[in-house]
């Protein structure tokens, strides 16, 4: 029996490569690209480790080129969502029960496998399957699902070793259980790291996964799922099953061994299923743990002590990096009237110089929104701008999908602050500019805080102080990710752990401890060293 009291070195970021002209890292992404570009895959459901195939099927194609398939996918029934429910639940118990320190091998090796022999084929799955340029691919994963891989190993010592104190004659323990039951994962399309953190997370901590990944980011998702066999994660651990959200959601938010539901999606389809699980509460057997990172509409505030270049580059980075298709886009500004002018210029010589196009030219900054359905969306949104009476269209504003889903970096400028585009999410390359006058600071923190129901990511650009400290009490709740003359994107497992509250989700905060305690169902245990022999106290004797 190995009894070693392990502790894990607290890891380091991963580092991200650059991919500059001549490097070797440029020259093997570029070699993954061509060889997946060449291939289609077939992608079926694996439930207990057996790949399963139900026959009713769908297509995977690539953003950038909508008629290029890259992959035929099969889709879960209700019969296969039962069968994965109960893979789980069978192999629940064993992998529970393994020693943590085992399981932590399996999340390192997965790392180690993603940062070596998958690397450039996972980043080039990326590039392909969800239109991300090289950088962008390269920071979500590999990089970012490492980092969460390493840390969470980390993390979990840490929880462990959190023990209770015990007083003279008694030995106290916490008993840190796997939850009584499977967990959902519910996988969004723009950040893989995140699709597997939601399955890995939990499964650190002794669970079994259910997972259901986003259809638009399949190609990665599976090449996921196939690494982590490889890796050595038992069969039954965590299952995957593409399919319907609808079908799906309705067996497992039924089903009694109901544990856990990790989500990051939509805040409508979030609070869907919040109350499918409401109205099945007397049905399961423990009150499931929900922890769920949703929608945003993140702010840039600039005071008029910011440098107008600084502010700038973080808006056209915030703002259009992933085609604004992040959960932490930068969504809405507010720029004070005496900094408008410079900042605006700013913004389109940069817009001037900015490619759109497919991913693997790599001097493109922007590429494809993720689906027809998005990019009708975000169109739907530019149009209304562009009908507005209280809105203007500054830069961009076109759209194309004859090839690809191609939509612009767009800036709308309104004098409306509450109008449409500054308080309604659209996940896209569009940007909702308002202008205030310079003594009106204080007041228009306070409509910052009040124009949408999210709180997800914001930041502040001043060199005044005390402006910044006002920002940063005045807009205490606006976000769970606050940054003081940066943009609002680009958080950093362990430097910046991420979420946010309001209608942006549950704030637990993916990659850290906070986030892997929700996946545990904690014992106190006490023990007593010597029993007592008599009922009585001494406040029962006579003076």
């Amino acid at each position: 029996m190995d009894n070693a009291i392990f502790r894990f070195p607290k890891p380091v970021n991963e580092p991200v490569k650059a991919y500059a002209p001549g490097s070797s890292e440029k020259k093997l992404l570029k070699q993954a690209l061509a060889q997946l570009a060449s291939e289609e895959w077939e992608i079926p459901l694996v439930i207990g480790g057996k790949e399963v195939r139900t026959g009713n099927t769908g297509k995977v194609v690539m953003p950038h080129d909508r008629k290029h398939v890259l992959a035929t996918y099969h889709k879960a029934g209700e019969k296969e969502v039962q069968m994965a429910i109960d893979a789980a639940m069978a192999a629940h118990q064993e992998w529970s029960e393994l020693p943590w320190v085992e399981r932590a091998s399996v999340m390192l090796r997965v790392a180690e496998l993603l940062g070596t022999k998958y690397r450039y084929v996972l980043n080039a799955s990326l590039m392909l399957g969800q239109s991300k340029n090289p950088y962008q691919a390269e920071i979500d994963a590999p990089c970012e699902l490492i980092d969460f891989l390493r840390f969470s190993t980390y993390y979990a010592g840490q929880v462990y070793a959190d023990q209770p104190y015990s007083d003279t004659g008694i030995l106290n323990r916490m008993e840190y259980r796997a939850l009584e039951g499977f967990v959902f994962s519910l996988t969004p399309f723009n950040f893989t790291s995140i699709a597997g953190n939601l399955n890995m997370g939990p499964a650190m901590m002794g669970n079994t996964a259910v997972w259901k990944p986003s259809t638009t980011a399949l190609h990665s998702n599976y090449l996921l799922m196939k690494v982590f066999k490889e890796a050595g994660l038992p069969d039954g651990v965590v299952n995957f099953i593409p399919g319907q959200g609808s079908v799906i959601g309705k067996v497992v938010t039924q089903s009694p061994d109901l544990g856990g539901f990790h989500f990051t999606g939509s805040t409508s389809t979030f609070n869907t299923l919040w109350r499918q699980m409401g109205e099945n509460l007397g049905h399961y057997k423990s009150y499931p743990k929900i922890v769920g990172e949703t929608g945003g509409k993140n702010f840039v505030f600039v005071h008029p002590s910011a440098p107008a270049l600084d502010v700038a580059t973080a808006l056209v980075r915030g703002a259009f990096e992933y085609q604004g298709q992040k959960c932490s886009a930068a969504s809405r500004a507010y720029i004070p009237a005496s900094l408008w002018k410079e900042i605006k210029e700013y913004m389109g010589d940069m817009l001037k110089e900015i490619k759109m196009g497919d991913p693997c030219d790599f001097t493109n900054f922007v590429n494809a929104v993720i689906d027809e359905a998005s990019f009708d969306n975000i169109m739907g949104y530019i149009d209304y701008a562009k009908h507005a009476s209280d809105a203007e269209i500054l830069f961009g504003g076109k759209g194309d999908k004859s090839v690809g889903y191609f939509v612009e970096p767009t800036v709308i400028l309104t004098t409306n602050p509450m109008f449409k585009t500054m308080a309604e999410e659209i996940f896209g390359p569009v940007l909702t500019v308002y202008i205030y006058e310079d003594d009106k600071y204080d007041e228009t923190l306070e409509l910052c805080d009040r124009t949408s129901p999210y709180g997800l990511t914001g930041s502040i650009f001043a060199r005044d102080r005390f402006a910044i400290d006002k920002a940063f009490n005045k807009l205490r709740y606006a976000a769970g990710n606050f940054y003081i003359n940066d943009k609002p994107t680009g958080a950093v497992i362990a430097q910046q752990p991420f979420g946010g509250s309001r209608a942006s989700g549950t704030n637990d905060k993916a990659g850290g401890p906070l986030n892997l305690i929700r996946w545990t169902n904690a014992r106190a245990i006490k023990e007593t060293l010597v029993s007592p022999t008599h009922y009585g106290y001494p406040f029962l004797g006579e003076e």
